[in-house]
Parts: C-alpha cells; sequence; structure tokens
C-alpha cells in the first residue's frame, strides 16, 4: 500500500500548523501583533517554530526508537543509535539566535529524512512512510526557510 492512510495524512498535516503560523506571522506584522497580544510572544514568528521544531525532532527520535524495535541484531542496535540523533541534534544546535537556530533545524529535519529513509528501505515503516515524510519535510523546511532567509 503505497497511499497514505487518511488519520496520519490528517494529523501528520495538522502538526504542520505551527509551523505555518510562525511563517505566517514573519511575513504579516498585523498577524504577528494580533498573535503577540492574544497568544503571548512566544507563540508569533520564529519563536514559535524553533520551540516546536525541537519538540517535532524529539517526538521523532522516539517514532524512530519504535521502528527499530522491530529489527534484531546489529539492524536494532544500528536503529537505536540513529534514533536518538534528532532529539540531541534538537538539544544541541537550536540555540545561538533564531537565525542560526532554524538554520540548525532546517539541516535536522534534512537529516531526519535521511534516517528516514534508511529506516524505510530496512523495511522497518509502513510502505507510504517516505510519501508522508518527503511531503511534511518540504513544507516544515519551506517555513523555517522564512525566517531563515527573508
Amino acid at each position: 500500500m503505497r497511499r497514505i492512510p487518511t488519520s496520519p495524512l490528517i494529523l501528520g498535516l495538522a502538526g504542520l500548523i505551527p509551523f505555518l503560523w510562525g511563517a505566517a506571522t514573519y511575513l504579516s506584522d498585523p498577524l504577528q501583533t494580533w498573535g503577540a497580544a492574544n497568544l503571548g510572544p512566544r507563540f508569533v514568528g520564529p519563536y514559535v517554530q524553533l520551540f516546536y521544531g525541537s519538540v517535532i525532532l524529539s517526538f521523532m527520535s522516539g517514532v524512530l526508537w519504535g521502528f527499530a524495535t522491530r529489527a534484531s541484531g546489529a539492524r536494532a542496535a544500528t536503529g537505536y543509535a540513529l534514533s536518538v540523533i534528532p532529539a540531541l541534534w534538537a538539544f544541541f544546535m537550536t540555540g545561538g539566535g533564531p537565525v542560526s537556530a532554524g538554520t540548525n533545524l532546517i539541516f535536522g529535519f534534512a537529516g531526519l529524512l535521511i534516517l528516514d529513509y534508511a529506516f524505510w528501505s530496512w523495511g522497518l515503516t509502513p510502505a507510504w512512510w517516505m510519501r508522508l515524510r518527503v511531503l511534511l519535510t518540504a513544507i516544515v523546511v519551506a517555513c523555517l526557510s522564512v525566517g531563515v532567509f527573508l
């Protein structure tokens, strides 16, 4: 089955909301003003993206760890070791200001996509996994790029 099931697709797309919101509030001063006044300054612009991006990289470490449980022997050990990289990347690489942190998150999500491909190629993920991950990663990177490059 190559079609992404409805539930993971909808939940994955819903998980993009903080990235999309952050990009929108970065691009629109009135939206940023409204968001800062009603939600707080931490929930607009790059700030919401950076915090949420770190959370999602850590979450994805847990997802990869779960996939590693489907392997055995050296492949399992490799999977477990690789699965902690996104969380450690988020922990160590998201300081130093919004542009630096945003750039490092872009690299973190690109690296995560490489790990997703490895786990997928080992047959540890659902067949549709890469279709979902490429879609979500492209949107996340585009949203983070707003704060880094504009």
